[in-house]
């Protein structure tokens, strides 16, 4: 018999952490919600150490209680996309059967899930061997911390991604592939009232890419293209010289990136604008995460867990990203949402389903215990 979670220990934990500012550019921050940790896991008696990923961020968590091949490799992130200061506008609050505060829900309360998860391991014997992430920069794509996660993918036979599930219980099994295009115009300035003919302008050339981009957008395929930032001129009366754009990208496939790549390059090559150059490139940051025979192994698994411990939910597709993207790709079995239940997450109105925290909690110990000698 598994032992229950003690939710208002949790809770004390929970609070003490969301009211800790940790924006991914606030690597102090970020290592306070660390040094929690790795104290916590190390008592549990777990291997913890701290990997230094540098570019200014705050420290990666690594915590096992075993050797490679893991298991499980369970993934959370201890950064917010709060900025410095927003604790002390919005602390941690209870209102009903809600938690709130930046970050209550992404995901300090998953993390908390993995630590009383260690917990358990350890104080039951339970087999298996698993391996505990912790990543720093995960709100800004995991650009540094992709390669260390990709080691431990490898060195892992599943992946269980803590992030939250869904506000309506789902989990998560299919993420699309996320990248963008940084385009940069440069064209000829020149007075536009006086001898525009001796201007190329920049901007319409943009304007051109602008339109094209959208075009390539493919709601059947699931491909989506947002142009979020544009920039471009110095006044009125002058013919732009430089402008810039960068576009949101998201794709359930590869196949869809190199369509848009390709197109990308014909435009380059031939410029609408005569006199305008054009420096540009998409840039995929995350690939898609699409559930393979192994991943529906893992579900099924995550299915039998959840009916054990009363849990009803659905499986859900969703543009968003996370580090399961990057072991998905690698071909390692991967579930996603495997946190607690919430919603409103990157808003001031983030907040966290407190009755779902033990059955979900169950359902996650259900699936480590099913995990270890399974054919996943």
């Amino acid at each position: 018999m598994r032992a229950k979670l003690d939710v208002e220990q949790y809770l004390r934990d929970l609070e003490h952490l969301v009211n800790i500012d940790s924006h991914t550019a606030d690597p102090e921050g970020v290592e306070a919600v660390a040094g929690f940790f790795e104290r916590a896991f190390a008592e549990a008696g777990w291997s913890v150490k701290r990997v230094d990923i540098g570019t200014g961020a705050g420290p990666c968590l690594e915590a096992t209680n075993g050797q490679p091949p893991y298991d499980a490799l369970l993934l959370g992130h201890m950064d917010t996309v709060f900025p410095k200061g927003t604790v002390s506008d919005r602390p941690y609050s209870r209102d009903g059967d809600r938690a709130f505060g930046p970050g209550v829900v992404d995901m300090k309360s998953g993390l908390l899930f993995a630590l009383y998860a260690a917990r358990e391991l350890t104080a039951t014997g339970a087999s298996g061997s698993f391996c505990i992430a912790f990543n720093s920069e995960e709100e800004t794509g995991s650009t540094s911390a992709r390669p260390w996660i990709e080691r431990l993918a490898r060195e892992s036979r599943s992946s269980i991604v803590l992030e939250p599930a869904r506000a309506s219980g789902n989990l998560v099994n299919q993420r699309k592939g996320i990248g963008h295009i940084h385009a940069v115009f440069h064209g000829r300035a020149a007075h536009a009232g006086v001898e525009p003919e001796k201007g190329a302008s920049a901007v319409n050339e943009m304007a051109r890419w602008i339109i094209e981009l959208n075009e390539l957008a493919n709601v059947d395929r699931g491909t989506t293209l947002n142009t979020g930032l544009v920039s471009g001129g110095t006044g009125a009366n002058v013919v732009p010289e430089v402008a810039s754009i960068t576009v949101d990208v998201r794709v359930r496939s590869l196949d869809e990136a190199e369509r848009i790549a390709a197109r990308i390059e014909e435009m380059k090559a031939r410029p609408f604008t005569p006199g305008v150059s054009v420096d540009a490139g998409l840039v995929m940051t995350r690939p898609p995460m699409n559930p393979d025979a192994g991943t529906q192994r893992l579900c099924a698994l995550v299915e039998e867990a959840a009916g054990e411990a009363g849990v009803e939910f659905g499986w859900q597709a969703t543009g968003g990203g996370s580090d399961g993207n990057f072991t998905a790709a690698l071909g390692v079995p991967t579930v996603d949402g495997m946190g607690p239940v919430g919603g409103r997450s990157h808003s001031v109105d983030e907040y966290l389903d407190l009755a779902s925290l033990p059955s979900r909690f169950d359902m996650l110990m259900g699936v480590l215990a099913r995990i270890p000698g399974s054919e996943v």
